[in-house]
C-alpha cells in the first residue's frame, strides 16, 4: 500500500465530519485493536467519486473490526455494539470481535470451518470485496490510520472485485446482485466473479 493513496484515503476520510466523529466514537470506546471499514468507507469513498453523494443516514451499518481473544462469545459483539451505541445513538453500529470469527462464520455462511484469526487486521484482509477490505481508525493524536491489507487502488479507483480470500464466488454474485453497484455507483467498474 503506497503512502500517496493512504493519504489520498485518509483526506477523503477528514472531509467527512460525520466519519471523523464515528471514528473518535470508536476510538473512544477503548475496544481493543478497532477499526470502522467495509461498507462505510466504500459508501463514502465511492458515493464522492462515482456516484450522487455521500449520506451518512443511507449507511445501512457502520462496520467495527476489533480484537479481544478474552472473550469469543457472541454477547461479546453485541455489548461492544451497545457501547457505541451508548456513545452514539444515531449510527448504526455493527460491531464484530475478529478473534471470534473462526466460531460461527461456518454456520451463518455454511461453509467449511475456518482458521482463526491472529488480528482485527487479518479480518479485514478477508471481507467479501477488495474495495471494502479496507478500514481506517483515528490515532490519539487525530490521524487517520489506514489499514489495507488487498490495497487501495479497487477503493480509490472504483471496481468492485471479489476477494478470493474467504468469499466464494456464489456467495460473491449474491452480493453483487443485492448490491447492485452499477446502479448505485455508475461510475464503478465490476469485475464479475
Amino acid at each position: 500500500m503506497s503512502a500517496d493513496r493512504s493519504a489520498e484515503l485518509a483526506e477523503i476520510v477528514v472531509g467527512c465530519g460525520w466519519l471523523v466523529d464515528v471514528l473518535g466514537t470508536v476510538r473512544d470506546s477503548g475496544l481493543p485493536d478497532a477499526w470502522v471499514g467495509a461498507g462505510a468507507l466504500r459508501d463514502l469513498v465511492w458515493g464522492a467519486r462515482y456516484g450522487s453523494g455521500f449520506r451518512p443516514g443511507q449507511v445501512r451499518d457502520v462496520d467495527v473490526a476489533f480484537f479481544d481473544p478474552g472473550d469469543l462469545s457472541r454477547r461479546r459483539d453485541r455489548a461492544a455494539t451497545d457501547l457505541l451505541l451508548a456513545s452514539c445513538a444515531d449510527v448504526p453500529w455493527e460491531a464484530t470481535n475478529q478473534a471470534a470469527v473462526h466460531t460461527w462464520y461456518h454456520e451463518t455462511f455454511r461453509t467449511e470451518p475456518v482458521a482463526p484469526l491472529t488480528s482485527a487486521v487479518d479480518g479485514i484482509a478477508t471481507w467479501p470485496e477488495t474495495a471494502t477490505s479496507v478500514a481506517v481508525r483515528l490515532a490519539p493524536d487525530r490521524q487517520v490510520e489506514v489499514s489495507a491489507p488487498t490495497g487501495l487502488d479497487d477503493l480509490l479507483d472504483g471496481i468492485w472485485r471479489r476477494n478470493p480470500r474467504r468469499v466464494s464466488v456464489p456467495q460473491s454474485r449474491a452480493r453483487l446482485a443485492r448490491h447492485d453497484p452499477a446502479r448505485r455507483w455508475p461510475g464503478v467498474r465490476i469485475v464479475e466473479p
